[in-house]
């Protein structure tokens, strides 16, 4: 079977995409990628044929992708939901098509359409990463094939997590690739330096030295392993992406979230209606109020918002993975 991935060229959107197209090599699927460049070096450390649709970088539209499928000729399209113009050329060529979530199922007026709102295209399935007790309700009607969502570092990544200090608390601060501003990220420093506990700094696009002098249990990189990090943290700051929301959930870890953006509101909502973690808007984002919110959700004594973190994290447990969606896929391809 003949495969072909496309995303936007953001961490965010690919990596979600890559446990499923590994899995599909593994079982002698022949796989393409479209997107961006950006992604390229990932895709290709994989060993996923990986290229740009026409003269796109992030985006992808509908023209962009039709030489590429006469090209690749597949069996199957996977379009996650950030390329919606991918599903509407694979509908025109005939070619079946299966959508693939990043997280919840994102609210109107993001930025994003909506992939059950396009004029002329068919109900397709989605892989749905989300845990279904974290799940939009109304989405939890529609034809969904359940995959574990699985934190994901880069091999051979560019910051090992051997150098991170090994200490009673470990707290990963992180927001993001699109969003981090240094004041933000110097206000939450200012707040959480304060615990007693080791900080973990990812200021992704952001020059580490635009935040300054920092205080001795602090440390900042531009990337880490973030499922290595996660995986030792005792909790997650951050700004309520979804891929960092459900690398916390993998490992049952509490969550602070300060929303910026995109999804992120509907994220912080719906974490918070299921106890696993506390959201901070905008007017509340103080060093102080950081601090305060931190020291509720650490474990120095036994709380509820680790209770139910690690609840969701055995309900994550029992999602399919990668292999056995392959299986669905198949069938979905009729191959």
């Amino acid at each position: 079977m003949r495969v072909l991935f496309a995303s936007l060229a953001t961490v965010g959107h690919a990596f979600p995409l890559i446990p499923v197209a590994v899995a599909a090599q593994r079982a002698g699927c022949e796989v393409h990628f479209a997107a961006g460049e950006a992604v390229h070096g990932v895709l290709g450390a994989h060993g996923v044929r990986a290229f740009r649709p026409a003269d796109c970088f992030s985006e992808i539209y509908a023209e962009d992708i039709e030489e590429g499928l006469r090209r690749v000729r597949p069996d199957l399209v996977v379009h996650e939901w950030g390329v919606p113009g991918v599903a509407v050329a694979a509908h025109r060529h005939g070619i079946p098509g299966v959508w693939h979530g990043f997280g919840r199922y994102f609210p109107d007026g993001i930025g994003l359409e909506l992939p059950t709102r396009i004029p002329g295209l068919p109900g397709l399935p989605h892989i749905d990463i989300c845990p279904p007790s974290l799940q939009d309700k109304a989405f939890l009607e529609a034809e969904r094939i359940a995959l574990r969502p699985m934190p994901y570092s880069e091999p051979g990544g560019r910051q090992s997590a051997a150098d991170i200090p090994e200490c009673v608390s470990l707290i990963y601060l992180t927001l993001g690739s699109v969003f981090a501003t240094p004041e933000l990220l110097t206000t939450a420093i200012n707040g959480l330096a304060h615990l007693d506990a080791h900080i973990v700094v990812a200021t992704g696009r952001l020059d580490p030295r635009e935040l300054g002098p920092l205080p001795g249990n602090v440390s900042v990189r531009a990337w880490v392993p973030q499922g290595e990090v996660i995986r030792r943290a005792e909790l997650v700051v951050h700004h309520g992406g979804s891929g960092t929301m459900l690398d916390a959930l993998n490992f049952g870890v509490p969550q602070l979230v300060l929303p910026q953006g995109a999804d992120q509101f509907a994220n912080t909502i719906a974490l918070e209606a299921v106890g696993a973690g506390i959201g901070l808007m905008s007017g509340d984002v103080e060093a102080g109020t950081i601090a305060d919110c931190a020291a509720r959700l650490l474990p120095h004594t036994r709380n509820p918002y680790r209770d139910a973190s690690e609840a969701i994290a055995a309900e994550i447990a029992r999602m399919p993975g990668p292999d056995e969606v392959v299986s669905r896929l198949r069938e979905v391809a009729g191959r």
